[in-house]
């Protein structure tokens, strides 16, 4: 299937069978995009254990993967999206700091 490699911003899914969790984790994971995945269990230890390994930037619990707040900084990971937006981490990708200092030539030091 084309759409199993592409990444879409359409109401389309692939579905692909996996026959356990690692495996699921592994086909979750077989793409060059990270933009955004969901993890649905009862459980939460479970559910921030599999996210921790998803490589994505936006892993919501019990939710949609369409959700945006100010603060949160959204953005993809591998080949999804130029950074993040949003909150901090959205001025911090937008900013660089320098740092500049300019000698007095007036200043007069103790030494």
């Amino acid at each position: 299937m084309d759409v199993y490699h592409e990444e879409s911003f359409a109401p389309i899914a692939s579905i692909v069978r996996a026959t356990d969790m690692e495996d699921a984790i592994r086909i979750a994971n077989d793409t060059e995009y990270g933009l955004s995945s969901a993890v649905f269990t009862r459980d939460v230890k479970r559910a921030l254990e599999i996210s921790a390994r998803l490589d994505f930037g936006l892993l919501p619990h019990q939710w949609p993967t369409v959700y945006d707040e100010a603060q949160m900084p959204l953005g993809g990971m591998k080949a999804s999206g130029y950074g993040r937006f949003g909150g901090q981490a959205g001025v911090n990708e937008f900013t660089d700091v320098q740092w500049v200092s300019i000698e007095d030539p007036d200043q007069h030091y103790p030494f």
